[in-house]
């Protein structure tokens, strides 16, 4: 089997055939390689940027890997600012001793999935280290998107009243991640939701008008990202625990290992605060798209502006209690 050696890394020939047999026949773009620099047409307008590193543990998962990750990261974060995702730029930090053929997999993965996104991956660079220094394979991308300025975010345009959608079910990446590390011998068929969002986004910017602010729930869950969001604009969330939808094996796992599915990452779902008179159009908009098919309405603005903005949960026996960001580390190594 072909591994990578430290000379991969050295610039020379070993480093010209990798870069030639596995990056640039799965990303394309020969001509752009003679350059130092990627050569952008842009069109002018206001452009977002976006950088993000991908360390996942293992590198393959069911429902993905870290080079799908990558991608579906990078085109969230732009799209949930409210920008269509235009290119990345991948670099790769490589271990001594890494399998070409996990390699190929991986870069074949990105851009299969780049392609389904509609994006291009025009710039890179690759690294390789002695073995021990990573674990297999390391992932850094930035990400820019032209912002639509037709259909603006205006989270200063949030109220009392407003709705806070999620687009699906939360903590199956972070189950799934858990299931393939096999150390706690899970079983479980639970599949990450690692999907690019930036379809569904568009045509809900597009549809409807409404739309206050979107992020997408990562590390800390979404119980981490309504607190940020919260604090950040200075509002106050209620969320019904009820409404939450979450697939029964991930609850299943959460309840034996003790971990809250509040705080379990996703990357494949994305919150959105809405007026509450748009918001069956949003539902309606989300439930046609298979990443949305699960859409739900899980709460309500009760108080803006505020001093110091808190995310409240009404409880399945009726009570309330406040939830924080995510303290310490729940799940290490899960993007």
């Amino acid at each position: 089997m072909q591994r990578i050696s430290l000379a991969h890394g050295e610039g020379g020939e070993l480093t010209h055939r990798l870069i030639q047999d596995v990056f640039i026949r799965s990303f394309g773009h020969s001509e752009q390689t003679r350059f130092d620099s990627a050569i952008l047409d842009i069109p002018a307008h206001t452009i977002a940027v976006t950088t993000d590193s991908y360390v996942v543990k293992p590198l393959i998962f069911p429902g993905g890997n870290i080079g799908k990750l990558a991608i579906t990261g990078t085109v969230n974060d732009l799209a949930v600012s409210g920008a269509v995702p235009h290119v990345i730029t991948a670099g790769f930090i490589l271990e001594e001793g890494f399998p070409i053929k996990s390699l190929k997999e991986i870069v074949n993965t990105m851009a299969g999935e780049a392609e389904r996104a509609g994006v291009n991956i025009i710039a890179g660079d690759t690294k390789v280290v002695e073995k021990g220094s990573v674990d297999g394979l390391f992932i850094n991308t930035t990400g820019i998107g032209v912002m639509q300025a037709q259909h603006p975010l205006k989270p200063e345009m949030v109220q009392n009243g407003d709705s806070v959608i999620i687009s699906g079910t939360i903590g199956d990446h972070g189950v799934a991640i858990l299931s393939a590390r096999q150390e706690l011998g899970l079983l479980t068929d639970v599949r990450s939701d690692c999907a690019s969002l930036n379809h569904l986004i568009h045509e809900l910017l597009g549809e409807v008008k409404g739309i206050r602010i979107m992020r997408d729930p990562t590390r800390g869950g979404l119980a981490t990202t309504l607190v940020e969001l919260c604090e950040d604009f200075h509002f106050t969330i209620e969320m019904d625990e009820a409404s939450i939808p979450v697939r029964a094996d991930v609850q299943g796992a959460c309840d034996i290992l003790g971990y809250d599915p509040l705080y379990l990452a996703n990357e494949g779902k994305v919150v959105i605060i809405v007026d509450s008179k748009d918001e069956q159009k949003a539902i309606d908009i989300l439930k046609c798209h298979e990443t949305g098919r699960d859409a739900r309405v899980i709460g309500h603005i009760t108080s803006c502006p505020v001093q110091t903005g808190k995310l409240l949960l009404r409880t399945a026996v009726g009570t309330t209690r406040r939830l924080n960001r995510l303290s310490g580390q729940l799940l290490p190594r899960i993007c």
